[in-house]
């Protein structure tokens, strides 16, 4: 039995198009685009392995962020929010945003509520590239 981690959605697009969409469906909720770690670069690199196309883009919204950061300094340990994109091994691409509802941070009474509406907004996201 397998766990759903985050907020999953196969699309219908290839990994180039996800990639270049989920910048523009991130930026509709609020959010830019910070960081961005290729993972198939870096598994070569440092292991010498093949990995499928993969790229984690670390994701914020100033104002939530500020917000957290406001409610509980170290809610900075959840920031950026991390989307995932790969290529499925049916050759579309996979988009996951984290679940804010998943994490430890969700559990603090006074980061709940901002950590509902980031998930909000992150699942607006993910049915943008449905």
């Amino acid at each position: 039995m397998s766990t759903t981690i985050g907020m999953p959605v196969h699309t219908t697009l290839t990994f180039d198009a996800a990639l270049a969409r989920v910048p523009e469906a991130l930026k509709a909720e609020g959010f830019g685009v910070l960081t961005e770690v290729d993972v198939t670069a870096t598994m070569k690199a440092k292991l010498g392995v093949d990995f499928r196309r993969y790229k984690i883009l670390g994701a914020c919204n100033p104002t939530l962020a500020h917000r957290a950061l406001s409610t509980n300094l170290a809610a900075g340990t959840m920031m950026p929010c991390s989307v995932a994109v790969y290529e499925a091994d049916d050759g579309k691409a996979t988009v996951v945003a984290i679940d804010p509802e998943q994490t430890p941070a969700a559990q603090s009474p006074e980061l709940h509520a901002i950590m509902g509406e980031v998930r909000e907004r992150l699942s607006r996201v993910i049915a943008a590239l449905a």
